[in-house]
């Protein structure tokens, strides 16, 4: 069944691979706690397929075993074998509840977390060789891979420091965290680690940063399609792991892929598409201020680089596109009557 839009996107969509520069994109993941993060990664494998966009490596925050499985197995399904993978070194945990294995025990892998690069060096190694203001960072789970990165030191890639090779190659930074214009104990902004999120923005510096909070992704619903796809693929294979043993969703679950709230999949929606204007405003004018422990509020000020995004489209038009963009079915787009 086609999806109407508005004929605005409609146009977005159809020059983008055309008239509009391909973003260089890192994407950095806490894949497996919510399916959001597969969400996010399927739509990126599908613009990567239409030419919309470079997926330049997969950074992976998650220490659970079967994140790097899960990833290298959902870049093969996509036939994009060989997009490097990286992760945070602090060894690895296990857990029920989380989708990554469910995802690895039905499709091939090759990589585990031995096999793959640590974060910070394979940032280093991309943004290295990456031309100036060049590379959009898309991050959608906690920063530690950002801190590390910030202070990491000159080394066999560069003679610059983490900080410098930031604000030398990244164009921008798009952030799916915080609650806007405040809130708190936002798990991107916290993830368990006390003062992260605080050091990284405070040393982005001269970097764009737009932000994609929590207020807009848990007004958009996605997820109950899947029900009617393939079991056979990693959509349905990680939704319905997540709809079965979510801590939210379990009581409500009765055998069905759940709808859920859509979070990442607006930072990914917003760094390849755009959008502003049209789905949404970009709200500037002040700066983020994070605190210790997940949380924010935004604080006005002239001549800042931070901007945050506030949804103009409806959330259920947002939740029907974005179903589009992660099942492939571009041309199941119509423009209205």
């Amino acid at each position: 069944m086609k999806r109407k839009i508005s004929l605005q996107f409609f146009i977005l969509i159809l020059i983008s691979t055309s008239t509009l520069s391909q973003p260089k994109i890192i994407f950095d993941t806490d894949i497996g706690g919510d399916a959001d993060d597969l969400g996010a990664l399927a739509m990126l494998h599908n613009y990567v397929r239409r030419g919309d966009c470079e997926l330049l490596a997969v950074m992976c925050w998650s220490d659970d075993k079967y994140a790097v499985p899960a990833i290298d197995a959902i870049n093969r399904y996509y036939l994009n074998p060989d997009i490097p993978i990286g992760t945070r070194k602090d060894g690895t945990s296990t857990s029920s509840t989380n989708y990554n294995q469910a995802i690895a025990n039905n499709f091939e892998y090759k990589l585990t977390y031995d096999d793959v690069s640590d974060a910070t060096d394979l940032y280093r190694k991309i943004l290295s060789k990456a031309e100036d203001n060049s590379i959009v960072i898309v991050t959608v789970g906690p920063l530690l891979n950002i801190q590390r990165l910030i202070q990491s030191q000159a080394d066999k890639y560069s003679t610059l420091t983490g900080g410098e090779l930031i604000e030398k190659k990244v164009k921008e930074f798009v952030i799916m965290g915080g609650k806007f214009p405040k809130g708190d104990n936002e798990w991107n902004f916290n993830g368990n680690m006390p003062g992260v999120t605080k050091f990284v923005i405070e040393n982005l510096n001269d970097v764009p940063i737009v932000f994609t909070g929590f207020e807009l992704g848990v007004q958009i619903r996605t997820g109950a399609i899947f029900n009617e796809i393939d079991k056979n693929t990693p959509l349905y294979q990680g939704f319905m792991h997540f709809s079965q043993h979510a801590p939210w969703m379990k009581d409500q679950f009765k055998g069905k892929i759940l709808d859920n709230s859509t979070f990442d999949q607006t930072a990914v929606l917003y760094a390849v598409n755009g959008g502003v204007d049209v789905l949404w405003e970009k709200v500037q004018g002040g700066y983020c201020l994070a605190d210790d422990n997940g949380g924010n509020k935004w604080v006005k000020r002239e001549n800042s680089n931070h901007s945050y995004l506030r949804l103009i489209e409806s959330p259920k038009f947002m939740g029907l596109l974005i179903e589009m963009i992660m099942l492939n079915r571009f041309e199941d787009i119509a423009q209205p009557d």
